[in-house]
C-alpha cells in the first residue's frame, strides 16, 4: 500500500514553479607583467616583415534543431492500461488533504490507481504522477504489483477525457527509501512529457510496513 506520510511525497511542489538561480563568475585577465630590463631597441634597419601564408577560411557549421519533444494539450486522465502486464483501471483524481498530505486511492482489493491533480495532465508537459497500491488489504495484488516487470520498450496508455490517448514508453525504473524520496526528481519539471507510476516497495515483515517506494519514469511517445 501508499503511506501517506508528508516527506514520502511533494506536498505542493508539483504544483509551484520552483526557479533554480546559477551564478557564474567571471574571472578578469591578469594585468600585463612589467619588464625590469626592457631590451634595447637596435638601431639597424628592421627587415620587412615576412607575409603570413594565406590561409582556407573555416567552413561555418549550422546548427542542428534538435527535433520538439512531443506534448499534448490539457485533459484530465479516465483510465490507463499497461499491455505487457495486463493492469488496467479507472483513474481517481486525487488532491491534498487540509494538511497538505497527498490523497492517496482506496486500498481495498480491486482498487483503482489515480491521478495526482497537482500534476500535469498525462501529456502535457512536466511529469504526469500516477498513485497505486502494489497489494490489497486482503494480501491479493495491488493494480501497481507487477510495476518491477516493466522493461525498455513496455508502454503505458492513459485515455484522457478528450477522447485521445498518450501513449508513453518505459524508462526505467527507480526504488527510494520513503525517508530519503527525492522530491525534486521525480515531481521537478521536465523538458517534455513525462509520467510517473509511484507505489510501494520494501517490505518489511519484522514490522509490516513498506520502507521503501518504487518509481516509474515514461515519456510521452504519442
Amino acid at each position: 500500500m501508499i503511506s501517506s506520510s508528508g516527506n514520502r511525497r511533494s506536498s505542493r511542489l508539483a504544483a509551484a514553479a520552483v526557479a533554480l538561480f546559477l551564478l557564474s563568475g567571471c574571472a578578469s585577465e591578469a594585468p600585463a607583467q612589467m619588464l625590469e630590463n626592457p631590451p634595447t631597441m637596435s638601431a639597424s634597419p628592421s627587415a620587412p616583415p615576412t607575409p603570413a601564408p594565406a590561409t582556407t577560411a573555416p567552413q561555418v557549421q549550422t546548427p542542428t534543431t534538435a527535433p520538439a519533444l512531443p506534448v499534448l494539450p490539457e485533459s484530465r486522465p479516465a483510465s490507463f492500461r499497461i499491455p505487457s502486464t495486463g493492469a488496467t483501471s479507472e483513474l481517481l483524481s486525487l488532491g491534498l488533504r487540509d494538511n497538505g498530505s497527498l490523497e492517496v486511492p482506496p486500498d481495498g482489493p480491486g482498487a483503482p490507481a489515480g491521478w495526482f491533480n497537482g500534476s500535469p495532465t498525462p501529456g502535457e508537459r512536466g511529469p504526469a504522477v500516477l498513485l497505486g497500491h502494489v497489494n490489497a488489504t486482503d494480501g491479493g495484488p495491488g493494480i501497481f504489483a507487477e510495476l518491477r516487470k516493466l522493461k525498455a520498450g513496455d508502454t503505458i496508455e492513459v485515455t484522457r477525457e478528450n477522447g485521445t490517448k498518450a501513449v508513453f514508453t518505459f524508462d526505467r525504473g527507480e526504488q527510494y527509501a520513503k525517508d530519503a524520496f527525492p522530491t525534486q526528481k521525480v515531481y521537478g519539471n521536465t523538458e517534455g512529457a513525462e509520467l510517473r507510476l509511484i507505489t510501494c516497495d520494501g517490505f518489511d515483515p519484522e514490522t509490516g510496513e513498506f520502507d521503501d517506494n518504487y518509481v516509474v519514469y515514461a515519456k510521452l511517445v504519442g
